[in-house]
């Protein structure tokens, strides 16, 4: 992926403007429900309506947003400087995959790795909403919503895990 120019200037871009509209959308939308009671509840049980995570989406997005800005800063601007500013699009330093260089490298730290870790469980909780809420919002019917919930559950869970263990055992074997 790292040299296809398909995912490097098409795909790489819309994922980046899809993720700021999505995190600029957010806000627009924790705005509007905040406004649009003239007149807060008397007594308010949010957790009897409604999960946590639905109550924090913007507090984990957020989080998520800025756990983003420490892996572009660790990652991706190493490499877009690395391919497109030095013009080395081997990927390789004294015959060793680059790539797994900066990955023990930066994994060494024990505050790198907690935060990253902690990112991921944000990310994951923030999933565990969201994949099954979209699905609400766009209307598809309460029978197919189990299966919709069951594969979102997987891949809210099974993704920020694969990374978890990334970072654990670069740390434990460094």
């Amino acid at each position: 992926m790292g040299n296809n120019i398909l995912i490097q200037f098409v795909m790489q871009p819309i994922l980046i403007l899809g993720v700021i509209f999505h995190f600029v959308m957010g806000f627009v939308l924790e705005i509007k429900n905040r406004n649009s009671r003239a007149v807060g509840y008397a007594e308010y049980d949010g957790s009897a309506n409604s999960s946590w995570m639905s109550r924090n989406m913007i507090i984990s997005g957020a989080a998520i947003l800025a756990f983003i800005g420490l892996h572009f800063y660790d990652f991706w601007i190493p490499e877009i400087t690395t391919k497109y500013i030095e013009g080395d699009t081997s990927g390789m330093i004294n015959g060793n995959f680059r790539y797994y260089e900066e990955l023990v490298h930066k994994f060494q730290p024990l505050w790198r790795v907690v935060l990253y870790c902690l990112s991921f469980i944000l990310l994951s909780l923030h999933l565990l909403h969201g994949f099954a809420s979209a699905f609400q919002s766009l209307g598809v019917p309460s029978m197919r919503n189990k299966i919709i919930k069951t594969i979102g559950n997987i891949y809210a869970i099974g993704i920020p895990l694969g990374f978890i263990f990334i970072a654990l055992y670069h740390f434990a074997i460094h």
